[in-house]
This record gives C-alpha cells, structure tokens and sequence, in this order.
C-alpha cells in the first residue's frame, strides 16, 4: 500500500493498534507503512516504571506515574486480551488482581508473540504534528534523544496514543507555598514507604485517591485523611481514615476544611486527576474535551470529527481498558483500510450527540458500566476482532464494586472467572494486605510471603 501511518505512543493503546494490523497482515492483507514513535527506551507507556519524577534524562517531561507496589485495582479478568489470555501467556492461572509487574510482562507477552515491535521507534519524541489541506497529508516532526537530532516525517493518518494520564491537574489552595512538609501530585508519588509514621492528607476522591491511600496505610502511614469535593467515596474505612469536606487553606501544618474542620498533616497528595494535553497538536487538531465517558468532538470515540484522520485511541474516562483498546484500533484500522466507510462531519456529529445524551443519563458506576459495554460492542460489530463475553466483563465489574463496597482492604483478595477461558482464577498466596512483595517472582511463586506473615502476627 501507497499510504502511511504515523502512531504515536507504544503504551497498551498504541499497541493494540499495532496488533490490529499485524492481525490483518497476518491474515494475507496488505497493510500500509507504519512508523510508532516512543520516547522512551521500551514499550508499555504508562506501565513503565520510573524512579524519575518532572523531567527524564533528555529533558522530556515523564509521562510515568506508575509507582512501586502498584497492583491491579480492577480484576484482570475485565481487561483480558480476547485473542491473548492471562493463562495462555503463563502457561497457567494465576490471582486476579497482579501487580504492575505482572501486568506488564502479560502486555508485553503479546507483542513479542506478534511482530509488532519492528514498527517501534524507541527514544523518539514527537515535538510537532501539522496538516496541509492541499495535500492531505500530515508532517511529524520528532526529535531522536539520542542523538539530539530532529527530522519530520509525512503520513496520510496520524493515531494519537499518548494517554491522558501524565499531564497533572493540580489546583491550588491557600497556603500550599508555605507548607513545612512534601507537597505532590499523584503523577510524582513513588513509593509509598516515604510517609511511614506520617499523618496524610490526600486531595481527591476518585481510584487514585482511594489506592495511594491504601498504599499508605498498608505500608505504615500514621493516618489518612482525604478531602473531597463533591462527595465521600464512604467505604468502610479502618480508624485510621478520615474523609472530609474540599480543603480551604493550610496554615503551617494544619489543613482546614470546608466544614470548620481542621488536622495536622506532614504531607499532601493532590490526587486531582489529569489534563487532556497535546503540546505536539496546534489548536485546529487537537482534542478539548472533560475526562469521560464519550469525549467531546470524536466520532465513535475515535476519530476527531473536524479531521477523521486524526485518531485518538484511549482518551476515555474508563472501565474497560486493554480490550477497549482493541476494539477502538480494531475500527481505526478498518477504517484506515477502506473496509469500513466513515459518514460526514454531520451524520458523525449527529452520532456524538446522541451517546453523548445517553451518557448524561448515566447517574451511577453500574450504569456507568453498561454505557462503556454497548460503546464497546458498537466498535465490535463491523470488525473481525475475536468475540469476547462484553456483557459477562460488565457483570464482573459490578460484582467488584460489590467487593470493594464489602472490603476496601480485602478486595484484592477475591477470584474472577475468566470469560475466556472459564477457569475461576485461583487465590494469591498471601493476602494483599500483607503482601509487601509486587515482583513478578514472588506473585508467581506459590510459597506465601511468610516473614510479612509473621510479623503482622506480632503487630
């Protein structure tokens, strides 16, 4: 094919657009020239960990926020790769909930097994994207950290898959310039061995105020206190947590609340979401759109209305994640191919506008769910992506809120059933919250973690 595309990002989204493609050239289709652009040194996105926080070693800012004893906070049974099994890649089954390690081997697994690291360009960050109306055509322009080196590049399709989990979103409040202790946002906390026997205050109370705080907790934090702004997230907390009203000021290190309360805390964690941010992007291509469920301004999803061949893969708000990427870069690429035939802007608009009404309707996260299950099978119809069980994933979703609802704590220690392979998966050796190991070694091993278990039998 005459064609080329420009992917941009070689996480778990820029991945599955890779496979899809692979998939089709392995089933005797000619496939366009494809060019990944990664700027850091291996693939996986946001799955690698990185010690380093602001800037990386080429001045490029880190777009890790992954952090150590980070695990699964989703059953890994609803973000199975419909043609790549958790038991196929380890050759058995294992817990649902895996740490990061884990995780990232089984998304690696894939890639290796296909040949879609040949695409990948590593150390390589885009720095510009520009588009001619009179050609067509797209201009890239990226820069080679390495050798320090920029070059541009021209592509009929660009795919935007850099994530939108990088850029913090970090509000300011009353005092924060003169607070005596460590100050962060959730995209820099690292490791949570650092507020042992610390009094925390986090900001926030959505999953990644919910898991740094367990994190916390599970490795010595003194207390923990979130503040929120709409409302409580009301689980049913151990003494040691607090939840309460938005933060108004901090004076020294005392926080006071928006309900005449007040606390001593060492140290705060916005954990104030993040920015749909594209600096490579000028204003006619970008993507404004709030962190949802069907972002503003795309069509399916995926390809943005005033320019379909611009597409962004991921940007959802999400439940559905891995398999969510493939059914999106399934589509993409049956678009990209002619197989599928896009409408004007204005049948697309007028598509967007209806999910986007039907996503206002959507008051719950059981409803939530449903919503991003029929996205999902909307995407699914036309391709030849293998059949998953999209419905049975929804009932595993609301069966975990259930279990988080139950146990906060102890969630983690509950087994899902594969809708793949029918196998109900077996029970870690150690329970999560004395689990202090997240190698992939020692999830795998089956001896428990028995020094972790005999000193929470002292404390």
């Amino acid at each position: 094919m005459s064609f080329r595309i420009a992917i941009l990002g070689a996480g778990p989204s820029g991945l599955a657009q890779l496979r899809a493609f692979e998939a089709a050239r392995l089933a005797g289709t000619e496939i366009p020239e494809i060019v990944c652009y990664e700027k850091q040194s291996d693939l996986g996105g946001m799955w690698n960990y990185t010690w380093r926080t602001g800037l990386d070693a080429y001045g490029e800012p880190v777009h890790g926020s992954m952090y150590r004893y980070l695990w699964s906070n989703g059953p890994k049974e609803c973000l199975e790769f419909a043609d790549y099994s958790f038991e196929e890649h380890f050759g058995r089954p294992i817990p649902s909930y895996p740490p990061r390690a884990v995780l990232r081997d089984y998304i690696m697994g894939r890639v290796e097994k296909s040949g879609a690291r040949q695409y990948i360009r590593f150390n390589t960050a885009v720095h510009w994207v520009d588009y001619a109306e009179e050609t067509g055509k797209f201009a890239v322009t990226v820069r080679d950290l390495k050798q320090d080196e920029l070059c541009t590049e021209e592509f009929d399709y660009v795919v935007v898959a850099t994530g939108h989990f990088s850029t913090p979103n970090a509000p300011y409040f009353e005092g924060l310039n003169q607070f005596p202790g460590r100050v962060m946002h959730a995209h820099d906390f690292r490791d949570a061995c650092e507020f042992a026997g610390k009094d925390l205050l986090l900001i926030g109370s959505s999953y990644s105020a919910e898991d740094i705080g367990t994190q916390c907790h599970k490795y010595g934090a003194e207390s923990v206190t979130f503040s929120y702004r709409s409302q409580a997230m009301g689980f049913d907390w151990p003494d040691s947590f607090t939840e309460k009203p938005l933060l108004i000021k901090v004076v020294g290190k005392t926080a006071y609340f928006k309900d005449g309360s007040s606390q001593e805390v060492d140290a705060i964690i916005l954990c104030t979401g993040y920015q749909h941010h594209f600096p490579f992007l000028p204003d006619e291509l970008t993507l404004n759109t709030h962190n949802r469920l069907y972002p503003e301004g795309l069509y399916k999803g995926i390809f943005l209305e005033k320019n379909p061949k611009l597409v962004f893969l991921g940007m959802q708000d999400q439940y559905y994640t891995f398999n969510m990427f493939d059914a999106q870069a399934w589509y993409a690429r049956d678009v990209m191919l002619d197989r599928i035939i896009l409408p004007d802007e204005t049948a697309m608009a007028a598509d967007s506008t209806d999910w986007i009404s039907r996503e206002q309707k959507v008051d719950n996260p059981f409803q939530a769910i449903d919503f991003q299950a029929a996205y999902i099978r909307d995407l699914l119809q036309p391709t030849d992506y293998p059949a998953f069980d999209v419905e049975g994933v929804a009932e595993i979703f609301k069966q975990w809120e259930h279990d988080k609802e139950a146990d906060i704590l102890g969630y983690r220690n509950k087994s899902y059933r594969s809708t793949l392979t029918g196998t109900l998966a077996p029970v870690h050796h150690t329970p999560w919250m004395q689990a202090m190991d997240d190698s992939l070694e020692t999830f795998l091993s089956e001896e428990p973690e028995v020094e972790n278990l005999a000193l929470d039998a002292v404390r």
